[in-house]
């Protein structure tokens, strides 16, 4: 049974930064590969960062340049650092744990309960 626990959201003002973060348990975690979804109010929910188990990394255009995902096995935790916040940005965000296929990210159904991050202007 994979258990996922996000934290770190919160409100911050445009051009901020937040470091959310995403512990798990009970999995291999250091042979999956990682997500960071996000869903704001009435849209899908969306993928915006991934990274393999070897370390690749790879950013939606939206987000590219301002987060950056990274993990630490040893601490079974997935990071997202978010830098230059802006309004859009606002959302719930949840990590995940996944596979590639080819060059694909395909999540697992392993999901924490989301962390809220809302940026005011």
């Amino acid at each position: 049974q994979v258990q996922l626990v996000e934290s770190g959201g919160g409100l911050v003002q445009a051009g901020g930064s937040l470091k959310l973060s995403c512990a798990a348990s009970g999995s291999i975690f250091s042979t999956y590969a990682v997500g960071w979804y996000r869903q704001a109010p009435g849209k899908q929910r969306e993928l915006i960062a991934h990274m393999a188990s070897g370390g690749a990394t790879i950013y939606a255009d939206s987000v590219k340049g301002r987060f950056t995902i990274s993990r630490d096995n040893a601490k079974i935790t997935v990071y997202l650092q978010m830098n230059s916040l802006k309004p859009e940005d606002t959302a719930v965000y949840f990590c995940n744990l996944g596979r590639y296929s080819g060059a694909a990210y395909r999540p697992y159904n392993y999901w924490g309960q989301g962390t809220q991050v809302t940026v005011s202007s």
